[in-house]
């Protein structure tokens, strides 16, 4: 099946279960208006229960399942079915987050059963040879972040995001990168783009901050300003 085709630069905001209900509605309804205004790719995640609600309400968005399984109709009590994802309009999927972390085997099949029904696989990598190796399933999205970062509000330094983002594109050039731990301000925003990533995003850099939609705006602002000067796709 044909999976959404992201344009760089793109954007991912990842509430984990920091918000959920009409909270998350309500940031997903925020970065539906910037998509659009922007004209830019964003990814939401959101709570499996939400995700249609919103799915309903922000046509400019690309919803994200936060965890998939590899399993197939049939037997699996507890599991997240790929096929249940697709048919609610689900376009992607995060896979093997520090937080929900996957074993090498159901790794690989998450991936390829995403491929197999049309998700978009954005897979997590801590490390430069963690990446490197993941690299080799060929996902559509790598998420380069040290697991060491989340949440601290300090962003890697940037010979780490060029380190990681040359290895993956080394070995499956057309997986995208995203550089995303610590982003919390509209300055780590333009410098991951500028450091090679094809994109960028946060979790609770947007969702603890002060005014969660003031730092959006200004997050969105200096991915724009990043993409006229760095990006060559629009």
């Amino acid at each position: 099946m044909d999976r959404t085709t992201l344009r760089t630069p793109f954007f991912v905001v990842n509430p984990k279960s920091y918000v959920y209900g009409a909270d998350a509605l309500s940031l997903a309804r925020k970065l539906d208006e910037l998509a659009c205004r922007y004209d830019v790719d964003v990814l939401f995640t959101a709570q499996l229960i939400d995700l249609p609600v919103i799915i309903g309400a922000c046509p400019h968005l690309i919803p994200c399942a936060q965890h998939m399984d590899s399993l197939a109709p049939g037997r699996g009590m507890g599991h997240v079915l790929p096929e249940a994802l697709a048919e609610a309009g689900v376009k992607a999927t995060f896979l093997n987050h520090a937080e929900k972390p996957q074993s090498a085997h159901e790794l690989a099949r998450a991936i390829a059963r995403a491929r197999e029904v049309g998700l978009l696989s954005v897979v997590c990598a801590d490390s430069v040879d963690e990446g490197r190796w993941i690299a080799h399933l060929e996902p559509d999205v790598m998420v380069c972040e040290l697991t060491d970062l989340i949440g601290t509000g300090r962003a890697a330094d940037e010979a780490y995001m060029r380190d990681s983002t040359d290895a993956v594109r080394g070995i499956s050039p057309g997986t995208k990168v995203l550089q995303a731990a610590g982003i919390s301000c509209g300055a780590d925003v333009y410098r991951a783009i500028a450091c090679g990533a094809d994109g960028t995003g946060g979790t609770s850099g947007i969702v603890s901050a002060d005014d969660p939609f003031a730092t959006l705006e200004e997050m969105f602002e200096a991915l724009d300003r990043a993409r006229a000067d760095f990006c060559r796709e629009a």
